[in-house]
């Protein structure tokens, strides 16, 4: 059984490394191509590897490398012609955005030393989801926004405030719509936009909205970052 096609998330790590190389350096003995490697199957994506030996092995991770140089207009060579669309996209993305690919590429690799971390984003089901910075970044921002510690401080807070929650877009409050049933309920978003996250940076109350679940998965949708304000002057205009 083949391997399953790269995910965006580890084309984003490879592109991020073969930015920091030389032609001549991309090969299976490399160190760098080694330890992405390793990075690569350690990643929270794939359930499944049909063949553990060949799974994202430095040969491979070579070849995917290679793959670039034919999408590089500063290289004077042909380069591997076996590059993707996803592949292209992603070179076009961020070929002049190396300050993104790298943060991006910090926070995916952040995820993988922390097995339970790890673990805990292997559960979070995006299967209805539009993801555009890619899984595990995204993932992370969902995990985040989960903690039920900093989200019960944030619900307490806001109710001791103003005495009740109610989205900050739309001004929808669950309690007076549904009653009992919808008393304390409200959804946390992340206010940090997800290219922005930095490993190991704590959530803060600040960083938190309340917003209703239509809300959130507006803000959520595949598109640039939309911020609080933005979506909620969208409203004000219709």
């Amino acid at each position: 059984m083949r391997n399953p096609k790269w995910h965006q998330d580890e084309i984003i790590l490879a592109l991020d490394l073969y930015f920091r190389l030389e032609p001549g350096q991309i090969h299976a003995r490399n160190p760098d191509i080694i330890e992405l490697s390793k990075v690569l199957n350690q990643l929270p994506i794939h359930d499944s590897k049909p063949d553990e030996e060949k799974f994202r092995n430095p040969n491979g991770v070579g070849l995917k490398l290679s793959n670039f140089l034919a999408l590089d207009p500063n290289y004077e060579g042909t380069g591997m012609q076996a590059h993707s669309k996803l592949d292209q996209e992603l070179f076009n993305k961020y070929s002049n955005n190396r300050e993104l690919l790298k943060r991006l590429a910090r926070n995916i690799i952040s995820t993988t030393s922390d097995f339970e971390l790890r673990d805990q984003l292997k559960h979070i089901d995006l299967e209805d989801e539009e993801v555009q910075e890619g899984e595990v970044i995204y993932k992370l921002h969902r995990y985040r926004e989960r903690n039920s510690r900093i989200n019960k401080k944030k619900k307490d807070l806001t109710l001791t405030r103003y005495g009740s929650l109610e989205c900050e877009v739309c001004g929808f409050d669950f309690f007076k719509i549904y009653g009992e049933r919808g008393k304390g309920y409200i959804e946390c978003h992340h206010r940090v936009p997800l290219s922005n996250l930095d490993p190991g940076t704590k959530t803060t109350l600040d960083d938190l909205a309340l917003v209703c679940a239509n809300c959130h998965r507006i803000l959520h949708r595949k598109t640039d970052d939309m911020s609080i304000d933005t979506l909620k002057s969208t409203l004000t205009k219709s």
